[in-house]
């Protein structure tokens, strides 16, 4: 592992290229170990308040007392809307095959080159103390330190989504979470999403299958999920998709064994792989590319930039570019892998985004959320610092601006004096796009072949049996209604399919379905009347 980085992680010596190299932060000389306080004041002692005799009151002036508490109250920062609960690790990405004919940034320049990375994984719903082993996408997020600055590969371990539009973000996301009456999980606003949004149909899938729970962050493979354009050093450009395949294996966990985990170990996951790297037992991951020319995507049967969708690797094969290897775990949770900050919209020349809504409402959306949680000065924060690249630019001041702000180098551009200058040789690629300017509904955009070719083609029959168990019993905890509309849906993929979760759920509801659920949202007549004329 590149030591410059290593000894920038663990000792928080910022490096030139960050502009905080007079800094040193949180560290006196190593050999004094005198307690201070946050000021660097030495401290006499730490053990007990000041006050007006032994049973008196506390006084103002015990700076040590109110320096503690202050600080003790202030601890704690939003955590993330999603993806709250995770675990991180670093390491490096090591190019074994050339792809230089298809991208020229500098991460693939050459076979042998390797690049420092952090990778975090987590889950997506719950909240930062939530269990490991709950059924729930898993975030795999990788960040690439190169020399033209930080490449971020914002992924999970599903190489599709459940929304193509990034409109609905906010409102999937909340079906996912709390009601907010009763700050309960609730069947009926996971469901009723899903049904209603016919695209989610193969991501729900992928969910409920086997590979819905993983055996640990160790034994998953890690998708981009959006189609990316690469371009090389002609300025040539194909689009892509980016894959990180497991070398452990997949394993995943039987529903009974993640309920026992998350009651014995809700911390399985993270425990897992700070254990295996602790024992030098360094999880990796081979990392691929698929390609397809823009002439074979104007051809292509389906959008090539729906994310709810794969592409064919028989018609677009896995091609080999490297490995990743995670061999150091964090110093400190809070430093590196709490405040470690992934956003979409960082990527170096030779890797741009395409025209996937999902993707370009991400590119704002990330960096716009760590200025909230972080503050807008986030990419100082020594885990996000592009310390391998120079920062150079006309960005100034904010709160909690830790560097020396660029010293007094003209702040506006263009100037007539000094400073850093545009490089017109790394603009983007350019992009031929016409069209009418519109909101356009891509909500029946085949919903249904791929998610029938995972269910009669990928799966086996014992797999197809354990996927719609697991659906009807997520499903049956939802209002009758709703479950007949997701039921059409499963049917329109496959009537087997369909018939199946059917089954079980009049199972379910012959029981007597889930008599303590509370039902804090109810269909107006006039809508319930259209639907069942409907169904």
């Amino acid at each position: 592992m590149n030591q410059d980085f290593l000894h920038f992680s663990i000792r928080f010596s910022v490096l030139d290229s960050c502009l905080l190299n007079k800094i040193n932060i949180g560290f006196g000389p190593e050999e004094d170990d005198a307690l201070t306080t946050g000021a660097g004041v030495p401290v006499g002692d730490k053990l007990n308040v000041m006050t007006v005799g032994p049973r008196g009151p506390l006084l103002v002036q015990d700076v040590v007392f109110t320096d503690e508490m202050a600080h003790f109250d202030r601890e704690r920062i939003p955590e993330r809307v999603v993806h709250a609960k995770g675990a991180g690790a670093f390491g490096y990405f090591e190019v074994t095959h050339d792809i230089t004919r298809y991208c020229k940034a500098k991460v693939f320049e050459h076979i042998g080159k390797r690049t420092p990375i952090a990778i975090r994984f987590s889950t997506v719903a719950g909240e930062s103390g939530s269990a490991d082993t709950v059924r729930d996408p898993r975030g795999f997020a990788m960040k690439f330190y190169t020399e033209d600055g930080n490449w971020d590969l914002v992924g999970n371990n599903t190489p599709i989504f459940f929304i193509r539009d990034a409109m609905l973000f906010p409102s999937f996301i909340h079906s996912q979470k709390r009601n907010p009456q009763t700050h309960l999980k609730d069947a009926d606003m996971v469901w009723d999403f899903w049904s209603l949004r016919p695209e989610s149909l193969h991501q729900v899938s992928f969910l409920f299958s086997d590979r819905g729970i993983p055996d640990g962050h160790r034994h998953m493979n890690g998708y981009g999920s959006h189609t990316f354009k690469l371009v090389n050093a002609d300025g040539k450009s194909v689009y892509c998709k980016f894959h990180a395949k497991t070398d452990q294996g997949i394993k995943n966990l039987t529903v009974e064994e993640a309920g026992r985990l998350a009651s014995e170990d809700p911390d399985y996951a993270l425990r897992d792989l700070y254990n295996a790297i602790a024992n030098a037992n360094y999880p990796s991951w081979s990392f691929y590319i698929q390609v397809m020319t823009f002439e074979q995507a104007e051809k292509y049967p389906f959008n090539p930039f729906d994310v709810t969708k794969i592409w064919s690797h028989k018609d677009y094969p896995l091609i080999p570019v490297g490995k990743l290897v995670l061999n150091r775990n964090p110093v400190n949770y809070f430093a590196e892998v709490e405040q470690i900050a992934f956003a979409p919209s960082n990527m170096p020349p030779g890797i741009e985004p395409s025209p996937d809504k999902m993707l370009q409402g991400r590119l704002f959306s990330y960096a716009d959320t760590h200025r909230h949680r972080l503050g807008p000065n986030f990419l100082q924060i020594p885990v996000n610092c592009p310390y391998r690249a120079r920062i150079a630019n006309y960005q100034r001041d904010g709160f909690m601006c830790i560097s020396d702000n660029q010293g007094g180098a003209p702040n506006y551009y263009p100037n007539s004096f000094t400073g850093p200058e545009d490089q017109p040789n790394l603009k983007e690629s350019r992009v031929l796009l016409s069209g009418d300017v519109q909101r356009f509904n891509s909500a029946n955009e085949d919903n249904v072949s791929q998610v029938r070719d995972f269910y009669t083609k990928v799966l086996s029959e014992e797999e197809r049996e354990r996927l719609c168990e697991n659906i009807a019993g997520h499903l049956k905890d939802a209002q009758l209604f709703i479950q007949k509309k997701a039921v059409k849906n499963f049917t329109d993929v496959h009537p087997d399919y369909g018939a199946r979760i059917q089954a079980h759920l009049d199972r379910y509801n012959a029981k007597g379905g889930n008599k303590d659920c509370i039902r804090t949202y109810t269909q107006a007549s006039h809508v319930a009347a259209k639907e069942r004329s409907n169904l």
